[in-house]
């Protein structure tokens, strides 16, 4: 397996809009990333991935772009982020941009142009269609809810899209807009950037029959994701754009399971560095949105070790994520954010760093940040939980109180509440009233807090990164599961070349007994982490307090 940096590297996600507000307008900006260029080097992260800062009316918080080579007036300039790149540079962090490119704004000059009429020279830039019956071309459905069509009464024709309805799909099978896209991926590239998180990138090729989907999950999936042009429209831009550059690149591939992984990173293929993989953060929502469903340790064992063998055996790499702007608070959802909340913070970190692939942190994560707790559904602001919430609303199954407690619990808003600095009104986020809600914990969960405590979530994170640089095996070491079917623990190790890690984590919280007398013969472990701040010896037989995670080094 080659080596690589964007392998070893352990990437920070950052919400712009959340993260920091210089100008006291209420709203994270580029200044206020650039004024914690300090922190992000104390914590120790190699690269920084930001979400989209592009120019957009923000439909869906940046993810419709209406200007791929401009910046939202709200973040600042094109100024600021190149000072932000140099700075970063200076800390030998790397940068990463969001790219949304199944997709655009339609305040896009493109789309505004083949809105204009049916011979427009943009107008196959995007994706139209007459009706069939009185109605929309078929009956795919959106991911933010309702169908995928949307009427212009003017051309008389139907638009794709397949998000928002301000949010028109872009027609890849134009070879003028792919030429036009990859000069955009260039002109990044050369700005010094380092490379891209591609969102939703295996949605691109649609089948061009347009036929009607089937009713049950996501209506239509099966004909716009992993579509029949996708590897060669994604290897086409790989050869003329990234490949080209020493650069990391990440898919986000929603409907994708380990086998169609393969074709995205497999090293042989050219066209991803790592997939953001959906299936791990899923499994608790088999039953919908609306329900949350019951799950076992070994049900996540099984997925995270599965993809593991996968990849391990076909030479592919992926990204090690449980938070991400789109996901709630994982302390909140595979933890407990109570009595536990520091214990098992801790504990999902060290899974997050132990397993073979690259971590993603997500702002807030190295703190242990909770879900929020919204006391009307008026308080939400995510497209998506609104448009769940309004079809929930016309199916008047559930009580007001059922869907606030569902829309607490799943919503995206939980991960995108503003980042707690200090215990300053407004979390030092800002010196005015935030644009989305505060988590009202921020007094007692917040990063000054941290940083003076040496048991904090921070410093355990800290030292996370650290062991990783050190350790080799870390990145490059084989996965092996161990007790596959206990419900408690999760213990696995990584085989290095020099050494070998034995990873244990206790998912529940009560104590649990570990019995490894059958599974492996250690001898002179060393241990290098423990969430408890004591020093376990390493013995086959042992008991785990709740959410304990311990790192023994062995050769």
């Amino acid at each position: 397996m080659q080596k690589q940096w964007w392998k070893e590297a352990v990437v920070y996600q950052i919400y712009p809009r959340s993260f920091n507000d210089s100008n006291d307008d209420g709203i994270g900006d580029l200044r206020g990333i650039i004024e914690k260029i300090d922190y992000l080097d104390k914590l120790g992260v190699d690269a920084v991935w930001l979400n989209p800062v592009y120019k957009s009316p923000n439909d869906d918080n940046g993810y419709d772009i209406s200007d791929y080579r401009a910046i939202m007036d709200e973040f600042g300039t094109m100024e600021d982020l190149e000072e932000l790149i140099a700075l970063l540079k200076e800390r030998n962090i790397k940068i990463i941009m969001d790219l949304v490119i199944n997709h655009t704004s339609d305040e896009h000059h493109w789309y505004k142009e083949s809105a204009k009429s049916k011979d427009n020279p943009y107008r196959d830039y995007y994706i139209w269609k007459d009706g069939k019956n009185d109605g929309p071309p078929n009956n795919w459905k959106s991911f933010f809810g309702g169908s995928t069509w949307e009427y212009d009464q003017k051309t008389d024709q139907y638009y794709l899209h397949l998000f928002s309805k301000k949010q028109p799909d872009l027609n890849w099978e134009n070879k003028e807009l792919r030429s036009e896209l990859y000069d955009m991926i260039n002109w990044w590239l050369e700005k010094g950037i380092d490379g891209f998180r591609l969102d939703v990138i295996n949605l691109i090729s649609k089948n061009q029959d347009f036929p009607d989907g089937k009713e049950n999950g996501l209506c239509g999936h099966e004909h716009f994701a992993n579509g029949p042009r996708v590897h060669e429209f994604i290897q086409e831009m790989a050869e003329k754009t990234y490949n080209n550059y020493d650069a990391m690149t990440v898919g986000e591939t929603p409907f994708v399971d380990k086998d169609e992984a393969i074709k995205f990173v497999k090293e042989e293929r050219q066209e991803f560095s790592m997939v953001i993989p959906f299936e791990h953060v899923e499994f608790d929502r088999k039953e919908g949105w609306e329900k949350i469903s019951d799950w076992q340790l070994s049900e996540l064992k099984d997925l995270m070790t599965e993809w593991q063998y996968k990849l391990q055996e076909n030479n592919g790499w992926t990204s090690l994520y449980f938070c991400n702007h789109d996901q709630p608070r994982i302390v909140s959802r595979y933890g407990d954010d109570g009595k536990y909340r520091k214990e098992s913070a801790k504990m999902l970190g060290t899974l997050l760093h132990t397993l073979r692939g690259t971590p993603f942190i997500y702002q807030g994560e190295e703190i242990g940040m909770t879900n929020v707790s919204f006391e009307n559904l008026d308080d939400f602001d995510d497209i998506e939980t609104r448009g769940y919430l309004n079809d929930l609303k016309k199916k008047g199954e559930m009580t007001n109180e059922e869907m606030l407690k569902m829309a607490n619990y799943r919503s995206r808003d939980n991960a995108r509440t503003p980042m707690h600095w200090n215990d300053s009104k407004y979390a030092g986020f800002s010196n005015v009233e935030p644009w989305l809600q505060m988590n009202d914990n921020y007094p007692e969960i917040n990063v000054a807090r941290d940083l003076k405590s040496d048991d904090s979530v921070f410093k355990y994170y800290q030292k996370l990164i650290s062991l990783r640089k050190e350790y080799p095996v870390f990145v490059y070491g084989k996965y092996k599961i161990l007790l596959e079917d206990d419900q408690n623990i999760y213990t696995y190790i990584r085989e290095g070349k020099e050494n070998n890690l034995l990873i244990m984590l206790n998912f529940s919280e009560q104590l649990a007994e570990v019995d490894l007398e059958d599974e492996l013969e250690i001898q002179n472990a060393e241990l290098l982490i423990n969430n408890y701040n004591n020093e376990p010896e390493f013995r086959s037989k042992s008991q785990l307090n709740p959410y304990e995670a311990r790192i023994y080094l062995f050769q």
